[in-house]
C-alpha cells in the first residue's frame, strides 16, 4: 500500500534507538525527510546514517533533551513546517510511589505530558493552514492498565490522554489528526530496565523475569520496533484523515478487557 506521504517532512523524538527509531525508519521508508531527536549525539548520528543508507531520504539529527525548551526550539528551528509529528520520550523511572517527592513529579509530567502538549501546540496551527497533519505520541499501555511500579508514567502519560481527547475533536476538520500509540511489552531498553527492577527487588534472575514475561503475553514474545513503527506510519498516511482522538493499544493481546 502506498501511504500518500512521500515527501512529507517529520519530527519524530526521541528517535535514536527503540520504538522511535522504529518510526523514523518506518516513515523514511516511505519517503519522509525525517528529523530525528535524542540526547547522545553517538547514537544518533548512527540512526541517521543507518535510515540514510537504507531509504536515501534526507535525515536530519539533532542532539538535544526534547523535554527541554531549548531541545524543543532546536527541533523546531531544523523543521519549522511539519507534516507529522511524533512525539516521543523517554519514561520515568520505577519505584514505590511512597519514595517519590514533588520534585519527581513534575519531572514526569514534564517530560510525559507537558513536552507532548508545547510540541502540539506549536505545529498544529501551522498544520491546519496547510490543510495536513498527522500527530502521533508514544504513551504506554499502563494509560489503559496500570503497571505498579510504574506510577510516574501511569499518571502523567494518562494526563497527556486526556488533553488530547479534547484537541484532536478540534483540529481534524481542517485535516490534522492526533491520536496515540500505546506501547505494550517491545523489546527496548526500557522494558529490560523494568526487568532488571523487578528483579533487583524480588532477587530472580534478570533472564528469567524476561522468560517469564514474554511467556505470560498471550503473543509468546516482545513487540519488535519494526512492527511499532509501521503502524506508527499507517497512523500517520494520507489514508487514516477519519481517524482522531484514538488510542492504538500494541500489546500482543495482554489487555484482557473488551473495551
Amino acid at each position: 500500500m502506498d501511504l500518500g506521504i512521500a515527501g512529507k517532512h517529520a519530527i519524530v523524538c526521541a528517535a535514536s534507538k527503540g520504538l522511535g527509531k522504529g518510526c523514523a525508519m518506518a516513515l523514511a521508508e516511505e519517503g519522509v525527510h525525517v528529523v530525528i531527536t535524542a540526547r547522545t549525539a553517538a547514537t544518533l548520528e548512527a540512526t541517521a546514517a543507518q535510515i540514510r543508507g537504507k531509504t536515501g531520504v534526507q535525515v536530519t539529527a539533532v542532539t538535544g533533551d526534547i523535554t527541554t525548551a531549548q531541545g524543543r526550539a532546536a527541533a523546531l528551528a531544523a523543521c519549522p513546517a511539519p507534516d507529522i509529528l511524533v512525539n516521543n520520550a523517554g519514561g520515568p523511572p520505577p519505584g514505590d510511589f511512597r519514595d517519590w517527592t514533588r520534585d519527581d513529579w513534575i519531572a514526569a509530567l514534564d517530560a510525559n505530558m507537558l513536552t507532548a502538549i508545547e510540541l502540539i501546540k506549536a505545529t498544529v496551527d501551522g498544520m491546519m493552514e496547510r490543510g495536513f497533519g498527522r500527530i502521533v505520541n508514544i504513551t504506554s499501555s499502563s494509560v489503559k492498565a496500570p503497571i505498579d511500579v510504574l506510577g510516574l508514567s501511569n499518571g502523567a502519560r494518562s494526563g497527556l490522554h486526556g488533553f488530547v481527547a479534547g484537541v484532536a475533536r478540534n483540529t481534524v476538520r481542517r485535516g490534522v489528526t492526533i491520536n496515540s500509540i500505546l506501547p505494550g511489552p517491545f523489546d527496548t531498553d526500557r522494558l529490560r530496565g523494568t526487568f532488571a527492577f523487578r528483579a533487583a527487588k524480588t532477587g530472580e534472575d534478570e533472564a528469567a523475569v524476561a522468560a517469564a514475561q514474554a511467556a505470560a503475553n498471550p503473543s509468546g514474545r516482545f513487540g519488535t520496533a519494526q512492527e511499532f513503527g509501521k503502524t506508527c506510519a499507517f497512523i500517520c498516511s494520507a489514508h487514516t484523515g477519519y481517524i482522531t482522538g484514538q488510542n492504538f493499544l500494541l500489546d500482543g493481546g495482554a489487555y484482557p478487557g473488551t473495551y
